[in-house]
Order: C-alpha cells, then structure tokens, then sequence
C-alpha cells in the first residue's frame, strides 16, 4: 500500500507539474510585448494562496506523511510568484496596485489560518479537518473558471477557447490525486480531485463533440470573453484573434456602410 501511494503521489506531481508551466508561453508572450495585455493577474494570485493552504495542510503537525503533497504545492508557489512578478513588472499601474492588494489579502489570510490553526487546534484530526476543510472550499472555487470557459466552447462551437492537452491533463492529474486520496483514505484531497475528474470529462467530451462543428463568433460580446487562468492560458490568444476580428469588422464597416456578413 505505501508502495502505490508514492507511485501514485508521483504521477500527481508529475501531471500538475505540466500544468503548473502550462502559463510559460502566455508569459514570454507579455515579456516579448513588455504588457499584461486582456490577461488577469486573479487567478495566478488564487493559486498561490491554493498552493500555501495545501503546504500548510501536508505539514507534519497538521498532517503527517504528507510530503509529497508538500513537494509539488512548494514547486507552484514558486512558479506562481514568478508568474506574479513577470506580470506587477508589466502591468499598468491600475492592475500593478490591484495585484498587490490581492497579495496582501492572500498573505492576511493565509497568516490567519495558520496562527489560528496552531493555537487554537492541538490535535492532528482536528487541524486536518479545520486546515482540510478550508483548502477544499478553496479549490472548488477555482473550479468556476473551467466552467465558464465550457459553457463559453457551447455557445461558439468552437474548443480553440479550451485546448485539448490542458483538459487532458487537468483530467490525469485529478485522476492521480483521488487515487491517490483513495489510497490514502483522505477526504479532503478526494473531494476536489474528484470533481476535477467529473470536469475533466466534461471538458474532454465537449472537445470530442465540437472538435469538427463550424464555430459560431457572431453572437460573442465583449462580456463573453473568458477569464483566463493559470490552466487555460491559450485563451489569451484567443481573445486577441476575437479583437482583430471585431476591429477588422469595424474598418469594413466604416469604409462599406454595412456590416460584413459572417
């Protein structure tokens, strides 16, 4: 059994890894371009605080025999604050100032929960389920974004806004974690990990699905346009290609009268 719960924590690190440097390309995109562009910097701010939340619960004196959940958070945190570095160095002042309130939110409380967590809790079963507790909360929430971007692949017909080896991965890493949660009877990692799966699925049944329909960009609005996170980060991409439609629309427009047939 411990054997199968390493190989099992390996495969975990191994897939979020890949996910973890998914951003790279988007980020020597804004470096090449010295600007943050449509991106946001909330969700690589949400992913560290996920990653400090999940290094605080595989402590040994929250919950021991954890340091495989240690080892791969510890390697996002430090990705993620490269990531956040790159982006304060390049934003505008505006976004520059909301990042670092974000920032200082995290850190306040992540700092409550640890001093509270240590203070107040004085046994193993009662800080895992405390720190547990809110690290699951946490991660479901930033389960909202892939769902905005599926119902976004249904409206356009079209999976450039969700690339398949991101949801494929998305799909083995939730699938190495609640195995891997299995293994090891804990709930807490089994909850997320599990509704990663179910999303993960999702994900890749809309691509199979709209892989080879006609895409539909007409009924897209600005309000329409996903938020990009540390996971899809293509979408960035496709954002642009949606502005240089819209504004080669407007100049057809201006020099014709009457607006372009899609």
């Amino acid at each position: 059994m411990g054997c199968l719960k390493l190989v099992l924590g390996i495969l975990g690190n191994a897939t979020a890894v890949a996910l973890f440097i998914a951003p790279l390309p988007t980020f020597w995109t804004l470096m090449k371009k010295k600007s943050t562009m449509e991106y946001s910097g909330l969700p690589y701010v949400c992913t560290l605080f996920n990653c400090l939340l999940w290094i605080f619960y595989g402590m040994p004196f929250v919950k021991p025999h954890s340091m495989l959940i240690i080892t791969i958070n510890g390697f996002g945190c430090a990705i993620e604050l490269i990531y956040l570095t790159v982006y304060i160095i390049y934003a505008d002042r505006k976004n520059q100032l909301k990042v670092l309130g974000m920032l200082l939110a995290v850190i306040l409380a992540f700092t409550v929960v640890a001093v509270l967590t240590v203070t107040v809790l004085h046994t193993h079963n009662s800080r895992t389920t405390v720190v547990g507790s809110v690290c699951v909360v946490v991660a479901i929430a930033m389960y909202v974004s892939p769902l905005s971007i599926m119902k976004l692949v249904i409206q356009t017909r079209s999976v450039e806004y969700m690339p398949f080896l991101l949801s494929l991965f998305v799909f083995l890493n939730s699938m190495a974690w609640t195995s891997y949660a299995l293994v090891t009877k804990d709930i807490f990692i089994g909850i997320p990990n599990g509704l990663g799966c179910l999303s993960g699925v999702a994900q890749l049944a809309l691509y199979v699905f709209y892989r080879y329909l006609k895409p539909v960009t007409a009924s897209l609005e600005s309000g329409d346009k996903p938020l990009v996170n540390n996971v899809y980060v293509e979408i960035g991409k496709s954002n642009e290609k949606l502005n240089e439609n819209k504004d080669s629309k407007s100049r057809l427009i201006n020099q014709d009268g009457n607006k372009p047939a899609n």
